[in-house]
């Protein structure tokens, strides 16, 4: 009965999340609606007892995905009513996407449902003598190596991107010369003047 209760409030607040994500019109409440739903996906996933999707969830897609993108939209100089404006211009194409997604998304439930696709000879076998988090572990390192260090680069490029997007150049500054100031000999800088009494400073 509990486990009943928590998949319904989990999946509920996972929609209305999802659903404010996109209706939010600041991009800063967006971002933090993707963490809630987040959170929600997380305890979902902890139900079915996918303990280790659900703490890749709260780590990694909250503590650093949606992070990075709190950080990008808040560092951004954005023009909030140039985004609006192009709502309209861009709604049509965006509702016929989202009914392509959906449409492919009904086809594949009815084809799973039919049981046209086999996929018993795909799943890896998992032993009962360890967890899901180590056999997940032991194929994620041994046979998906090479995808999962190739996501670790994407994650990189992503920071980078982010770093480079954020940088500004301020005008009005004078930058620090590094290699002149190496260069530079104590006798051009400092000037020995012997000043006679009673009489002001030359510059």
């Amino acid at each position: 009965m509990i486990q009943t209760f928590a998949f319904y409030m989990f999946a509920l607040l996972l929609l209305t999340a999802g659903g404010l994500v996109i209706l939010s019109r600041n991009p800063v409440h967006a971002v933090l609606w993707l963490i809630v739903a987040f959170f929600n996906a997380a305890g979902l996933m902890l139900l079915i007892g996918a303990e280790f999707i659900a703490m890749l969830l709260v780590i990694v897609y909250v503590g650093a995905v949606a992070v990075l993108f709190l950080f990008v939209v808040m560092m951004l100089d954005i023009d909030f009513a140039e985004l609006r404006s192009g709502l309209a211009r861009y709604g049509v194409f965006g509702f016929l996407l989202a009914a392509v997604l959906a449409a492919e998304i009904i086809v594949a439930e009815g084809a799973w449902s039919a049981g046209k696709i086999d996929l018993a000879g795909r799943i890896a076998a998992v032993s009962g003598d360890r967890t899901n988090i180590e056999a997940m572990g032991a194929l994620l390192y041994s046979k998906y190596l090479y995808i999962f260090e190739a996501s670790g680069l994407v994650l990189l490029v992503a920071m980078i991107g982010a770093i480079v997007l954020t940088h500004r150049e301020r005008g009005g500054t004078r930058p620090q010369n590094i290699s002149d100031q190496v260069k530079r000999r104590p006798e051009d800088a400092v000037r020995m003047v012997n000043q006679p009494s009673g009489q002001g400073v030359q510059l």
